[in-house]
């Protein structure tokens, strides 16, 4: 396991001594020390083909009908939308079966997860920093996300197979540890947590330490054994779970995250929520989706089709991938990954790249699966197998 500080990150850039300008101006010095987030790129044009982006696991469906009528028809934006977002909790709450005073809204899963982080992880009364644990390779916001807090990131790493490493996690929690985040399904990475595996690694943490079961992609899971974790809130006080609109429901433009947590946490999260973080054309718009949840859900499942086909099309050809179980693959490509990703770009498909680790893909429109699978074919040399690489 390494700490953030220890890992390897880009530097934000800029002239030598530049710092040193702007009359004396300095910003804090963590953001010397984070990562960037990169966002994925949009595809470049290529003659004679249709492009399409890969790299940002976004639904490649607009929103429902109904939903784009919903988001025309709200015109109060000059009014402040409702600080407490309380139709949509309400909402929430009859799909969930949870109460609606469990429910944070927040902008986006990732608006949501800041402010877990400014209530729970951060800086302490000691001038130690806080720590915050999670597996890396993950959802690349958490290192910039925890840096910011004022916390100490300690990475831990994924398993050859892409997985969590709860062992690992467990053992890396010290009583410096304020948070722990689990992503399942892990971004970039595809596979899941199991129910099992999640209540064992919640009996082996202390009871103070909060854990965030990351859950962006729950919609597209469909492992029987899978943690759900609005199941193990109810029963786990240090339980928070996250989700958002951004994938299954395909509002990732209008930014509605969500936290699920028992009302001894939520009444601290409410006073580090940002107000007004979700508008009216959004909250509106998310309680529409949710009420026309079987047309969601019909869409969800042709994604998850065409997953599966990529899936099988990838293995018949010789990679040896992770489980898949959110909108996405990922080939570890390691050194290969910056080559792959031009090789993809000049037949019109963004991918999103990670040097030296590998490529993350996400599925889309069926003509740009289709496409990538043929990529895929034609590529050499093939990864080796995911248990045969070193760690």
């Amino acid at each position: 396991m390494t700490s953030i500080d220890d890992a390897p990150v880009d530097r934000p850039g800029g002239e030598p001594g530049e710092e040193g300008r702007g009359h004396g101006v300095r910003p804090r010095g963590v953001l010397g020390r984070l990562p960037r987030y990169a966002a994925g790129k949009p595809p470049v044009a290529v003659e004679g083909l249709e492009s399409f982006k890969l790299s940002s696991n976004e639904n490649p469906l607009p929103p429902l009908p109904a939903v784009l009528d919903a988001i025309a028809a709200e015109t109060a934006i000059n009014r402040y939308p409702d600080p407490l977002t309380t139709a949509l909790r309400t909402e929430l709450a009859g799909a969930l079966g949870v109460p609606a005073t469990d429910i944070v809204t927040g902008g986006g899963s990732l608006g949501a997860l800041n402010q877990i982080l400014a209530t729970f992880a951060g800086q302490n009364d000691f001038a130690a920093p806080d720590e915050v644990v999670y597996a890396w390779r993950s959802f690349e916001a958490y290192p910039i996300s925890v840096g910011l807090a004022g916390a100490l990131g300690v990475q831990v790493p994924l398993r050859a197979d892409g997985t969590h490493d709860l062992a690992a996690m467990a053992a890396a929690v010290t009583e410096r540890t304020r948070v722990v985040l689990l992503c399942t399904p892990n971004n970039p990475t595809g596979p899941v947590l199991t129910r099992g595996e999640v209540v064992g690694f919640l009996a082996a943490v202390p009871e103070d330490v909060v854990v965030v079961i990351d859950e962006a992609y729950q919609e597209f899971v469909r492992r029987p054994d899978a943690v759900d974790g609005i199941e193990l809130y109810r029963d786990h006080p240090n339980v928070i779970v996250l989700r958002t609109f951004s994938k299954a429901h395909g509002l990732a433009g209008l930014r509605v995250g969500y936290s699920v947590s028992q009302d001894h946490l939520t009444r601290h999260l409410r006073v580090s929520a940002v107000p007004f973080a979700v508008s009216q054309v959004a909250e509106h718009a998310a309680v529409t989706s949710l009420r026309h949840l079987p047309e969601v859900r019909g869409r969800v499942q042709g994604i998850v089709d065409e997953r599966n086909r990529v899936v099988e099309g990838l293995r018949a050809s010789g990679w040896d991938i992770p489980e898949a179980e959110g909108n996405f693959v990922w080939l570890a490509l390691g050194e290969a990954t910056q080559e792959f990703a031009a090789r993809a770009g000049e037949q019109g498909l963004a991918v999103r790249a990670f040097a030296g680790e590998g490529v993350r893909v996400s599925i889309g429109e069926e003509a740009a699966n289709t496409r990538f699978l043929g990529l895929c074919r034609e590529y050499t040399p093939v990864p080796p197998p995911l248990g045969k690489r070193t760690e």
